[in-house]
């Protein structure tokens, strides 16, 4: 049986979250996305119970997180440390890299094809 391969993306921005997931819904209706945006009140940030919830609230075992800042990383490391899932964190833009990874994965690609085609969207600095 093939292990389930999930999306997570972690936002600070509530609204750039719900259009990334907006416009991947449309080529990856089978994928299990899910996603958390800014804070509780709609402000600006990430925090890590939400990351927690998103990732936990993600029914697949393998999870390609994305994130668009460096403090939604953070909390996306240490949510992948207290996980049982296996979260592997992409340095991608988020939307391009997640986009990507949402319709290889609905077109049936394998785990490496999809991770070579994130490795061509990285970001190195």
């Amino acid at each position: 049986m093939t292990q389930t391969i999930g999306i997570v993306i972690v936002s600070h921005s509530r609204h750039l979250a719900q259009g990334a997931i907006d416009l991947i819904s449309e080529v990856a209706k089978d994928v299990p996305i899910t996603y958390c945006g800014g804070l509780e009140d709609g402000s600006i940030g990430t925090e890590f119970s939400r990351v927690e919830d998103a990732v936990n609230s993600n029914p697949a075992e393998m999870i390609l997180a994305f994130f668009d800042l460096g403090s939604a990383r953070m909390n996306m490391e240490m949510v992948a440390d207290f996980s049982d899932k296996d979260i592997r964190i992409q340095s991608v833009p988020i939307v391009e890299g997640s986009y990507t990874a949402a319709a290889l994965l609905q077109a049936g690609a394998p785990l490496e094809a999809v991770l070579a085609q994130l490795a061509e969207l990285e970001i190195h600095k």
